[in-house]
């Protein structure tokens, strides 16, 4: 009985050995990029995005936890505004705060998330005209923390995170092609 228990054990922590090698090779930063093409100017897009409030109307994150609790402060809109938010293991809590505002085609994110997992990251969203149209990027990226690579060995983040990216860049567009 006693051989079998370390037969278990020995091919436990082999598994855990693994796992964690694992981790230590995935990539030190994390990078996540969307685009979508959106049948409207610029200056209707941006205001959407540099406005905290107006995210409520387009953010796929907004309807994850119903009860979520947002709190607005700093500028109203564009450089200086600040978002912060507190709800389930859905959303967790963190802050963005805008950093650039360059009307109407660039916008820049600090974006920390302190739970579930702690983490710091850039967002930016920029919006370039291409004729009758505007081609409307949604980039995240900022380092990988152990943790972040562990759950990498898991999950694929580009994939989870970047549908998230894609069900809101499709908000917006809907939002503005009206």
């Amino acid at each position: 009985m006693l051989e079998v228990i370390a037969v278990i054990a020995v091919l436990l922590a082999i598994a855990i050995a693994a796992v964690l090698v694992i981790a230590a090779t995935k990539p030190g930063t994390l990078r996540v990029q969307r685009a979508i093409r959106i049948k409207a100017p610029p200056d209707v897009i941006f205001p959407l995005i540099s406005d905290f409030h107006q995210w409520l109307k387009w953010s796929p994150y907004e309807n994850k936890d119903p009860a979520m609790k947002r709190n607005y402060d700093g500028a109203e809109r564009g450089k200086g505004a600040v978002y912060a938010w507190d709800g389930d293991k859905n959303v967790g809590s963190g802050r963005m705060e805008i950093l650039e505002s360059t009307a109407p085609s660039k916008i820049v994110i600090k974006l920390d998330f302190f739970t579930p997992f702690e983490g710091h990251n850039t967002a930016e969203f920029t919006m370039l005209p291409q004729g009758d149209a505007t081609h409307v990027t949604w980039l995240m990226y900022g380092p990988a923390n152990f943790m972040s690579r562990l759950i990498q060995v898991f999950m694929n983040l580009d994939r989870m995170i970047g549908r998230d990216f894609e069900a809101g860049l499709a908000n917006l567009k809907t939002l503005t092609e009206k």
